[in-house]
């Protein structure tokens, strides 16, 4: 079987750009003056853990199981 040279340039050329892609995440650092940004409450997921835990202890009291907020299916075993 004979293999192109320009299909293995395609090739290499799209591992190198894939390569960089995925690099290119991990050089950015978040500088000491950007913290206090990403610090602040609206930046959290849960932005109140009150209404978090009022939310999960509804999910948790209707499902009939542990963890109903992210998990398929309830507690009647029906998926």
């Amino acid at each position: 079987m004979k293999v192109h040279p320009a299909r293995e340039l395609a090739v290499a050329l799209l591992l190198a750009a894939l390569g960089a892609l995925a690099s290119g995440c991990a050089a950015t650092a978040v500088k000491p003056w950007d913290r206090d940004l990403l610090a602040q409450k609206k930046m959290q997921f849960a932005p109140s853990p009150l209404q978090y835990s009022i939310d999960q202890h509804t999910y948790f009291s209707r499902e009939g199981s542990t963890g109903g907020l992210n998990v398929g299916g309830g507690g009647c075993g029906c998926n």
